[in-house]
């Protein structure tokens, strides 16, 4: 199911919201000219151990092990389809854990995030306000990459987007506005447009990340998607918000745009 609005109002303008999805956007954009995702994204093994790739070539074997292949500066390699070379680093690798959250794959992958962000994330600013959300997203997005990291410490996949974070916003959203309806393009041989209520498209949402998740555990890929930074970060999201009031807090601000 794809989400294209909802019908819960706010009281405030979203500038955190835009401001996010703006910097993401420059981001990526900055990506097409310069090689980000080379040293701002997140490997799991740099960051369990303490280490920089700086000039190596990381080579999965058959059973998932680890082989690093240290190269000489200027050398010429011939990558094979399980191999993967790192470039420098020129700042601490724990870093990665963020830098990582504001870098993209492609246009379909920012533009699946950034609709998502849009849609929810305006919402769980207007509650918790513009300061709040700001550490809401930053520390759920370091539970998503805490999260990934954990299922594949080893893992010399480069970790990369938004996903983690703004899987902590559905998770918030989930326990603020269940019942909100949202405007969602449903797959049943051909797409129709439906009302569907916030707990059933995230509850599917998270469902399907939860069995995609399992069904990938200990298979080493050169690419794909970090099921288990979106799990991470929506029961993360969850979590925090029932610890800075849940429900009562969209209740409070209910009140209060019925007095306004």
């Amino acid at each position: 199911m794809i989400p294209l609005r909802d019908d819960q109002p706010t009281r405030t303008f979203p500038i955190v919201t835009i401001l996010l999805i703006v910097l993401n956007i420059v981001v990526y954009v900055g990506q097409q000219v310069l090689p980000l995702n080379q040293t701002w994204s997140l490997v799991p093994y740099e960051i369990t151990h303490n280490i920089d790739l700086y000039g190596t070539v990381g080579r999965i074997a058959r059973d998932g092990s680890v082989q690093l292949l240290r190269i000489p500066a200027g050398a010429m390699v011939q990558l094979g389809p399980n191999e993967i070379a790192y470039g420098p680093a020129p700042h601490p690798v724990w870093l990665t854990i963020f830098t990582s959250m504001f870098l993209h794959g492609s246009l379909l992958h920012i533009g699946g995030n950034m609709l998502y962000l849009w849609i929810f994330g305006n919402n769980v600013e207007d509650v918790l306000g513009k300061a709040k959300f700001i550490v809401f997203y930053l520390a759920c997005g370091l539970a998503a990459s805490i999260a990934q990291i954990a299922v594949g410490p080893n893992s010399l996949i480069p970790n990369l987007g938004a996903s983690g974070a703004v899987a902590e916003v559905l998770g918030a959203y989930f326990i603020l506005y269940p019942n909100a309806r949202v405007l969602t393009l449903v797959p049943f041989f051909l797409y129709f447009l439906a009302q569907v209520r916030a707990y059933w498209v995230l509850l599917i949402w998270i469902i399907v990340n939860v069995f995609q998740g399992i069904a990938g555990l200990g298979i080493q890929r050169g690419g794909g998607v970090a099921h288990f930074a979106h799990i991470g970060g929506f029961f993360a999201g969850i979590v925090l918000i029932l610890l800075l009031g849940g429900r009562g807090l969209a209740e409070r601000q209910g009140r209060m745009q019925s007095y306004g």
